[in-house]
């Protein structure tokens, strides 16, 4: 055992779909004739699905309600995870080497719980997880610490030894005030340059094939 846990962020960390999520708010504001503006997706960025679902009827005027605009990004988000997300480069055979070095891990995520659970699955992630939890199992969001804690209680480990791998600045944040270890990997600028995320994380990674299972431990002291 090495002493430590490790706890996923899912979109944009271990599976390329953050494009697909920014593309869909797109999408469906433009099919409504509405042109999100970059403090839209900056704000958007933060929030959980019931939130963003808020925010694009209440402050963009998109959909007859918020649980219209939620069931439609729901839709078209599901299609994608059951047919055409994919892990991100090298992320799976890291997660093989953690676990046969016997580190506990979870996925901590802002996906629906439904979505995340099929997500998880289809890329190969679910045997090595000992917890796959959602922001919405808690009514919460990655603002708080909340569903961190969550995760972590499946690991048996304390935060200063639980590690959070992140992809959006605002979540390490979140990671760092509540005394979590933090490893960031870059995906794209709206959910931080890489000077945000290495500000805010013990290392910065541009992909998963730049760190092995042991170079992860050597780091961590396990």
């Amino acid at each position: 055992m090495s002493g430590i846990g490790v706890i996923f962020d899912c979109d944009g960390t271990l599976v390329d779909s953050m494009g697909a999520w920014h593309e869909v708010d797109r999408t469906l504001a433009a099919e409504a004739g509405i042109a999100l503006t970059k403090a839209d997706t900056d704000a958007i960025t933060t929030m959980s699905l019931d939130e963003a679902s808020t925010y694009l009827h209440e402050q963009c005027g998109l959909g007859t309600s918020a649980s219209a605009v939620k069931e439609m990004i729901f839709e078209r988000m599901s299609a994608f995870y059951a047919h055409e997300v994919e892990a991100r480069p090298g992320v799976l055979a890291f997660v093989q080497g953690l676990h046969a070095r016997g580190v506990p891990m979870a996925v901590a995520s802002s996906t629906p719980p439904d979505m995340l659970a099929i997500c998880v699955e289809r890329c190969g992630f679910a045997p090595y997880m000992k917890a796959v939890v959602s922001v919405d199992d808690l009514r919460t969001s990655k603002r708080e610490p909340a569903v961190y804690d969550h995760a972590r209680s499946f690991l048996g480990t304390d935060r200063a030894h639980t590690w959070g791998f992140e992809d959006a600045a605002y979540a390490l944040d979140t990671l760092r005030a509540a005394g979590f270890r933090a490893g960031a990997i870059y995906d794209n600028d709206i959910s931080g340059t890489r000077a945000d995320l290495l500000a805010r994380a013990d290392f910065l990674i541009a992909t998963w094939e730049d760190l092995t299972a042991d170079e992860f431990l050597a780091k961590a002291g396990a």
